[in-house]
């Protein structure tokens, strides 16, 4: 088991500062909104699109695979009542001559392992592609 721990803390009615390791993250958590930090949706998908990134680093060398850019583009579609998300959707973009099997060897195993992914997957769809670039 890994164990993992952010500790987070509002600054004042505009936002709050969450920090894990050495690393600090500004959260918008003003009711008006602000443009300089990520509301907890946007942070919720950072994650996944990191999740899906780091899969790739972590099975390219495996598969010996070769890439030279790797692009994600996530949305979130969110309901109402009650405010839930009810659909994630996302493109992941492969700079990369690899075959098409081999490109969707490598898509599978993104969303087979990535921690993220699959929690989120047991809660909202979460539906998109991987595609070569260009």
């Amino acid at each position: 088991m890994m164990d993992y721990r952010v500790h987070a803390r509002r600054i004042d009615a505009h936002g709050s500062l969450a920090r894990a390791k050495a690393a600090e993250v500004v959260l918008d958590t003003d009711l008006a909104g602000r443009q300089d930090a990520m509301n907890p949706v946007e942070l919720l998908l950072s994650a996944l699109a990191a999740c899906m990134l780091k899969g790739i680093e972590r099975v390219t060398p495996m598969l010996q695979f070769q890439i030279d850019g790797v692009e994600v583009t996530l949305e979130a579609l969110r309901q109402d009542a009650p405010p839930k998300l009810v659909a994630i959707r996302y493109e992941i973009v492969v700079d990369s001559a690899e075959t098409e099997q081999r490109l969707d060897l490598l898509h599978r195993n993104i969303l087979k392992y990535g921690t993220i992914s699959n929690t989120l997957s047991a809660a909202v769809p979460l539906e998109g592609h991987l595609r070569r670039k260009g």
